[in-house]
């Protein structure tokens, strides 16, 4: 039996450079569009999901204080952030924990900087957010998800949910 802990430790990445100062990462959440259902033959209405059309995605970086990475990041342009971490489990049947890599892929760009607050001996609590267009996962090296809004791809455990979308379409 395996045990999930939860994440060991991250580090955030920006082309290959690593930013130091980071506090905590919200990663995105992905929510369905949907569209209320009702007519003849259903004795009421349900949400309706469109395959692979989400809401908007949202990413927000929290950093410790104001610094040049963070700033650097409010540029107005696409950033491909790299956040990589160790996700920690207990391995009943070994006796042992053991270590899963998880990286996340984004595509954002800036929508707001919060320059935090000012007191002695303590953090400024500074924070970006960022709008997503691309979010990708993987676990130990293989991609579990792939959310590409702008390249009509929805990719969740093998399998393209868009792809006929896409062919329908002629892309």
């Amino acid at each position: 039996m395996k045990v999930d802990n939860g994440v060991t430790n991250f580090a955030v990445y920006e082309d290959a450079t690593e930013f130091y100062g980071m506090a905590e990462v919200t990663l995105p959440e992905i929510s369905s569009i949907t569209e209320e259902v009702k007519g003849a033959g259903i004795s009421g209405t349900f949400n309706g999901a469109f395959v692979g059309h989400i809401e908007a995605m949202t990413l927000t970086l929290n950093f410790r204080s104001v610094t040049a990475d963070a700033i650097r990041l409010a540029e107005p342009r696409n950033h491909q952030i790299d956040l990589r971490a160790s996700q920690q489990a207990w391995d009943n049947a070994s006796g042992r924990f053991k270590q899963t890599a998880v990286k996340h892929i984004l595509m954002v760009t800036p929508t707001k900087l919060a320059p935090g607050k000012l007191a002695p001996a303590s953090p400024a609590e500074a924070s970006g957010e960022y709008a997503v267009t691309y979010f990708a996962t993987y676990i130990d090296g293989v991609k579990k998800l792939e959310i590409d809004i702008l390249n009509f791809i929805y990719f969740v455990n093998g399998v393209d949910y868009l792809a006929d979308v896409r062919k329908a379409l002629g892309k």
